[in-house]
């Protein structure tokens, strides 16, 4: 029999019934922090929660089956997966990332691994030749780190063409947060990073109620390591959250389709608004990088990015009129909810780097849900229409 489709991965999720005694069709939340053990020193698969859980295998299991990847491992939230990544590297190495990444990841790079004795160069990563410009400049660099999507300004990056800089470059990981897109719309290990970071609070889970986060890798040595982090340092998530990621991964495939197909229509609408200076979209054409996404990836989410005439009061002023549309800081849930990235997701981003990098106080960050699309337009349109002071 050929190989399931994704829709169809989407609900096995690689689970068998066979596995438990009562055949049970929902797979059963592994609550137990410890096991039953065969004798003294050997158990019978399961030893201590936090070395391993049937919920959390379960889990990761299913999320390798759609990344496509040999190994998949959890952790209690997306900057833990990232943090996970990091804590492979040494005192002294280098790390060259993107400048567009979420401002939490920022705050980490900047503030949390210099402890460690391990800098970060950022770069325009739209520009692959930055990469090689910078990986001879820096040689003790080890890891390459990429959003693309980025937050909040969806930049998109050529993953393949970095992949091959990255490659002439013995050691060094190339790394892609790919929490945007999901497994579902494309997938960064076929187009040759070593390793997927995921923020599964997102998309993956998709209903604004489990914080957890995932890495996806094919080499060997480079999971052992991970797995040995992921035991040593505790960051698990807890066997609830992994049933609630499990369920919520059912849907994923159909989720997505809705999320993009209202992102697009609600991105046109708001091209057209006189009120909206710019949108940022991957699959509009008027994006800076437009041709790469179509190239490397099947399609987007619900992340929109729009620039509106005036500055922060005018844009708060938007948010709160919103009806529909909630104001969060999170995305990727089923529910429409926008933020200001200066104020919030990338707060902790300096000042003079916002500015240089086009996060500015007239940015709107929205992560489209889905609602109907007609509903979020209306509901985008009375805020514009009411808000007055724009200049």
């Amino acid at each position: 029999m050929s190989e399931h489709k994704f829709d169809t991965k989407t609900v096995t999720l690689g689970y068998s019934p066979e596995k438990w005694n009562c055949y049970s069709v929902v797979p059963p939340i592994g609550m137990s922090t410890t096991f039953e053990l065969e004798d003294p020193s050997t158990d019978k698969g399961y030893l201590y929660t936090r070395t391993s859980n049937p919920s959390r295998s379960q889990l990761e299991t299913g999320i390798a089956l759609l990344e496509d990847s040999r190994y998949a491992l959890c952790y209690s939230s997306g900057i833990c997966a990232i943090g996970a990544v990091v804590q492979m590297l040494s005192p002294g190495d280098h790390i060259v990332s993107d400048s567009i990444i979420y401002g939490g990841t920022y705050h980490y790079f900047n503030r949390i691994v210099p402890r460690s004795n391990i800098t970060t160069t950022y770069i325009d990563t739209t520009n692959p030749s930055n990469v090689e410009k910078a990986l001879k400049e820096h040689p003790n660099t080890k890891l390459v780190y990429l959003e693309s999507p980025s937050n909040p300004l969806t930049t998109v990056c050529d993953i393949s063409k970095i992949a091959q800089i990255v490659k002439k470059h013995e050691g060094v990981i190339l790394a892609v947060d790919n929490t945007f897109l999901t497994p579902y719309f494309q997938k960064p290990l076929h187009l040759g990073a070593h390793v997927v970071a995921y923020s599964l609070t997102k998309y993956m889970n998709g209903h604004d109620d489990v914080c957890m986060g995932a890495v996806c890798c094919n080499d060997e040595e480079i999971y052992l390591k991970l797995k040995s982090l992921q035991n040593d340092t505790g960051l698990n998530p807890s066997p609830f959250e992994c049933y609630l990621t499990f369920r919520g991964l059912k849907t994923l495939a159909i989720r997505m389709r809705q999320h993009m197909k209202n992102s697009i229509e609600v991105a046109k609408f708001l091209e057209t608004h006189p009120k909206v200076v710019k949108v940022l979209h991957p699959w509009l054409p008027s994006h800076p990088q437009h041709e790469v996404a179509k190239k490397q990836a099947s399609g987007h989410s619900g992340m929109v990015a729009f620039y509106v005439k005036g500055g922060l009061k005018e844009v708060s002023d938007l948010l709160k009129k919103f009806k529909l549309i909630g104001m969060a800081a999170s995305l990727g849930g089923v529910h429409s909810v926008a933020e200001i990235p200066t104020v919030l997701s990338h707060a902790s981003v300096p000042e003079d780097m916002k500015e240089q990098l086009g996060i500015t106080n007239n940015l709107v960050r929205l992560s489209v849900g889905i609602e109907d699309a007609e509903d979020i337009i209306e509901d985008l349109n009375q805020a514009l229409s009411v808000i007055v002071s724009f200049s």
